[in-house]
C-alpha cells in the first residue's frame, strides 16, 4: 500500500515539475519579449533625444545669430549718434 503512494506521490511531483518547467519557459519567453521591447524603446528614445538635440542645438545657432545682428545694430547707432554728437561740438 506504501509503494502505491509513493508512486502517486512521485508521479504527483513529475507533474508537478512538468508544469513549472512549462511556465518556467513561458517566463523566459516573456522576459526575451520585454527586452526586446525595451531595447527597441531605449533606441526609440535615444533617436527623440538626438532629435531634440539638434533642434535645441539649432535654436541656439539661431538666437546666437540674432544677438550678433542686434548687437551690431546698436554698436552702429551708438557710433553714429557718438560721431554726430563729437560733429556738433567741434562745429559749434
Amino acid at each position: 500500500m506504501e509503494r502505491s503512494s509513493l508512486e502517486e506521490r512521485v508521479a504527483r511531483i513529475e507533474g508537478i515539475l512538468e508544469q513549472m518547467d512549462k511556465r518556467l519557459n513561458h517566463l523566459e519567453s516573456e522576459i526575451r519579449d520585454l527586452r526586446a521591447e525595451i531595447r527597441d524603446l531605449r533606441a526609440y528614445v535615444e533617436g527623440e533625444i538626438k532629435g531634440l538635440r539638434n533642434e535645441i542645438m539649432s535654436e541656439i545657432g539661431d538666437l546666437r545669430r540674432d544677438l550678433n545682428n542686434r548687437f551690431l545694430w546698436i554698436l552702429g547707432v551708438q557710433i553714429t549718434m557718438w560721431v554726430t554728437i563729437i560733429l556738433a561740438i567741434l562745429f559749434k
